[in-house]
């Protein structure tokens, strides 16, 4: 099956928030364990390098910690019909609509995020790291 994995959930586990962590470290791990295909926009990438690089104030630390979360999950490029989507969707936030346009174009099941009110109107559904896995895997990460 495969998901898009919102920029909020590797943070949380590139950053190590607490609250967040265990569920963002599971829907990392089922990707890496090919339970899922998991997907990262480009443009997702260039976002967290700014949240790690402001986090941790040092370059290499911040594109080693990107380079070892790109072993768990798929780079999927956003390509120019993306970004006119997003021009044109209702999805308030430009990020996150063109997200949407990718998961969309990839024939993603889900977009995996904390944010599922960003995603009203997507034409994928957005669903919560915790109802994924007690859908998809209740018992598979206990």
């Amino acid at each position: 099956m495969k998901v898009i994995i919102d920029t909020n959930i590797a943070l949380y586990v590139l950053l190590n928030r607490v609250e967040f962590f265990q569920t963002s470290h599971d829907i990392l791990k089922l990707s890496a364990l090919d339970k899922i295909a998991g997907f990262i926009t480009t443009n997702a990438v260039a976002d967290m390098f700014y949240m790690l690089h402001k986090n941790s104030r040092d370059a290499l630390k911040s594109k080693e910690s990107l380079s070892r979360l790109l072993k768990l999950a798929t780079l999927e490029a956003v390509i120019p019909r993306d970004i006119y989507f997003a021009f044109t969707s209702d999805i308030i936030d430009f990020e996150d609509a063109v997200m949407c346009s990718v998961a969309k174009r990839i024939k993603a099941r889900y977009i995996v995020t904390r944010n599922t009110k960003d995603f009203k109107g997507s034409p994928v559904p957005a669903i919560e790291p915790v109802d994924f896995l007690s859908k998809y895997f209740p018992v598979e990460l206990k």
